[in-house]
């Protein structure tokens, strides 16, 4: 059976939670570390939420905090969504452990492991990719030295969820996304185009609450706000954006990739668009001169995707 090191970095952030039990229940995903960003909510709350989690559920991991603002230069104001994820970032389920003030080591930690582990460490980033480009800024050889890079991110052919132009967590910093899809390892991105399609319902939600014991029921209860966030725009569930990408870890299979070099634009009034220049299209490259081909899965089988979550998570 293969096994896949992982390191997850993360904004826990409610659907940032179901990722993390995915990966944790998941027989080949060996959990390497989990670094947090900010994003969903400050990152000493991110930090505090994501050790809260993996002590809930009996899991060894480090946890590193990482950056707690952008590269990108004289950004809009970023207020954290606490309408959707809460003010303490997992929907206000009560949490038994305080923040704390941890040094910025995500970054250090990311470089440390990737050369600890050539050519096995596979990210799943489902945050700001802050870590990540600022990894690349202290040892541009890692991405020679990483298996691959996942992310949830980016909106290629579909409205963005903060502006019509850009998607949460490309828009929170999208100087570090660009620095990403332009570094010479393989990343692939799995965008609203796909997640936006993946929608867990209420009755499926409770279901595996009650048929996955008290790990997949935590999940559950702090999902509550997030699936009232959806009730208010007329949808009886929740989208399951960042666990859509942590089932491409184990099963690519269920997507279908586009692949291309993609820019993302770090200012005026596109601020985080993905721009993705297609294989296929034929024409100069201007601006995409240069930049590897990297993949985007713009489509796959959002019910098989839902069936291996729920697979995953209750057995």
């Amino acid at each position: 059976m293969t096994s896949h090191k992982v390191i997850f970095d993360t904004d826990p952030g409610v659907d940032d939670a179901l990722a993390l039990y995915y990966l944790i229940r998941h027989p080949q995903i060996d959990l390497v570390g989990v670094t947090t960003v900010f994003g969903n909510a400050p990152v000493a709350l991110t930090t505090r939420n994501a050790r809260f989690l993996l002590a809930a559920w009996g899991h060894g991991a480090p946890v590193h905090a990482g950056a707690a603002g952008p590269l990108t230069p004289d950004m809009p104001e970023d207020a954290f969504p606490t309408h959707i994820h809460g003010e303490n970032g997992l929907g206000d389920h009560p949490i038994d452990l305080a923040p704390t003030e941890d040094p910025d080591t995500a970054a250090q930690f990311l470089v440390d492991q990737i050369r600890a582990h050539p050519g096995q460490i596979r990210i799943l980033a489902v945050g700001r990719m802050t870590n990540l480009a600022r990894a690349l800024q202290i040892a541009p050889e890692i991405a020679g030295l990483v298996r691959d890079v996942t992310l949830m991110g980016g909106a290629f052919r579909v409205p963005g969820n903060i502006t019509p132009a850009g998607e949460a967590n490309i828009w929170g910093d999208p100087l570090a996304a660009d620095i990403v899809f332009g570094a010479s390892w393989s990343v692939v991105a799995v965008p609203l185009d796909l997640t936006t399609r993946t929608f867990m319902d209420r009755p499926l939600l409770d279901d595996l609450g009650r048929r996955g014991g008290p790990g997949m029921q935590l999940v559950t209860d702090l999902s509550q706000g997030y699936v009232r966030f959806y009730q208010a725009a007329g949808y009886d569930g929740m989208l399951v954006h960042d666990a859509t990408a942590a089932v491409f870890l184990t099963d690519p299979d269920l997507f279908t990739l586009t692949m291309g070099e993609v820019r993302v634009l770090s200012e005026g009034i596109a601020l985080g668009l993905t721009l993705m220049n297609p294989e296929d299209r034929q024409g100069p490259l201007g601006a995409w001169e240069g930049r590897p081909r990297q993949g985007a899965a713009l489509d796959g089988q959002p019910q098989a995707i839902l069936d291996r979550i729920a697979q995953v998570c209750t057995a």
